[in-house]
């Protein structure tokens, strides 16, 4: 049941016959609690693309393929709370190491030959790419 306390956040559930459980949480204490988390996980501490920064803090798509914009926003908000690269490991990401001087970055395909790029320090994502490459 929803709304028979006085607080518009009281829920009382009734699961079982003769057990109550009662869960009290207003809206705006729950809203504080995801916004101090959110700021908290931040991993991704740096950029290399200018647009996919730009696009990561305000959805800008001004610097990225517009068509891209769904699937970066998935492999942003993972990386974001990733604290190893093996997280990116998702099916159909194609995620990967990357040889040469690059061997210490990592990459997931984006769409064709673009690609994710980034490095691990620690818990924490820098150089963030993306590009054409191939």
């Amino acid at each position: 049941m929803r709304g028979t306390g006085s607080d518009p956040g009281y829920i009382s559930l009734d699961p079982f016959p003769g057990l109550k459980v009662e869960i009290v949480a207003t809206r705006r204490f729950l809203d504080d609690k995801c916004k101090e988390k959110r700021y908290s996980l931040c991993m991704i501490k740096s950029f290399r693309h200018a647009g996919l920064e730009k696009f990561f803090k305000s959805g800008s798509k001004a610097g990225i393929q517009p068509d891209h914009a769904g699937k970066l926003n998935r492999q942003l908000t993972r990386l974001n709370v990733a604290t190893q690269p093996v997280d990116m490991n998702v099916a159909g990401w194609a995620f990967h190491r990357l040889s040469g001087n690059l061997k210490d970055c990592f990459a997931v395909s984006v769409n064709g030959n673009w690609r994710l790029t980034f490095k691990f320090e620690g818990e924490d994502a820098h150089l963030v790419d993306y590009q054409d490459y191939h």
